[in-house]
């Protein structure tokens, strides 16, 4: 089947999911001598739109993993994207915990929308919470990763025969997809960190970056202090603010930060489906 274009799709908000994503598709596009292109969906206004894609088209998706699965404030608007027959390949990105159903989640998303996948990967990033957890990652041997994957999955797609049926990449996960991934306390307590925003200290100088960076919308960009909707933890804010003034201080957010830190220090690899 001949692949005329192929695109790089992604939500990334801190940009380790663009670096994977990318690195992936950008490196099938040149095997397969194709047009190359983006469509970052970061920002609300990107969100507001898609682009039309085709059978002779192959989307590499990139996803992040929050709690273990696509992040419940993404699902009304990947529940619209529609491939029309598009190859696609789901690539979550997780911080070094574990991808649990993010990865089969998405691919189930992108089935049902009308694409058709041919592989997936699970890689690692920096968590958004941490600088230590997964820190500078993905690095070369994650890039090195993603260029074999994108062989392989050139040599998939320049194979594909769209008259044949096909089924659902197979990824690891579990269906019925189980709950967000829940923290608990040494007690085994429950800790809900959902309704905590970010702090900003006196070293704040008022560039209006974290407004607009943040992929909610959610900071008020007449005072960054101040919110107008949620805060999803997405590390944008606290890891691009030029002046380090944007931070967490909130007991459970710390405890479980910590714990993600001390459990999971031991170096995740990724995992190709093909």
């Amino acid at each position: 089947m001949k692949i005329q274009r192929i695109w790089a799709i992604y939500f990334s908000a801190t940009g380790t999911t663009k670096t994977i994503t990318e690195r992936i598709a950008g490196g099938a596009a040149r095997l397969l001598d194709a047009e190359y292109q983006t469509y970052d969906f970061t920002l609300p206004a990107s969100r507001e739109g898609f682009p039309e894609l085709g059978e002779e088209n192959l989307v590499v998706f990139g996803c992040p993993v929050y709690a273990g699965r696509v992040p419940n404030v993404l699902l009304p608007y990947l529940r619209t994207v529609r491939g029309n027959g598009a190859l696609a390949v789901p690539v979550s990105l997780y911080g070094n915990r574990d991808f649990d159903d993010g990865l089969i989640e998405l691919r189930d998303i992108l089935e049902a929308g009308g694409f058709r996948t041919i592989a997936g990967g699970a890689f690692i990033g920096e968590h958004s919470f941490s600088r230590i957890l997964a820190a500078g990652r993905p690095d070369a041997q994650d890039l090195a990763l993603a260029d074999q994957f994108a062989r392989q999955i050139a040599e998939k797609a320049a194979a594909w025969n769209p008259v044949v049926h096909h089924d659902p990449a197979p990824v690891r996960g579990e269906e019925p997809i189980r709950p967000y991934y829940q923290p608990r306390d040494r007690k085994g307590n429950p800790i809900d960190i959902r309704k905590v925003k970010p702090k900003t200290s006196d070293a704040c100088v008022n560039c209006g970056l974290c407004a607009r960076v943040c992929p909610m919308g959610s900071i008020n960009p007449e005072d960054v202090r101040t919110f107008r909707g949620i805060c999803i933890k997405c590390g944008a804010c606290v890891k691009k603010c030029p002046v380090g003034a944007k931070y967490y201080d909130d007991p459970g957010y710390l405890y479980h930060k910590e714990e993600l830190e001390l459990g999971y220090a031991r170096r995740a690899e990724p995992e190709l489906f093909v």
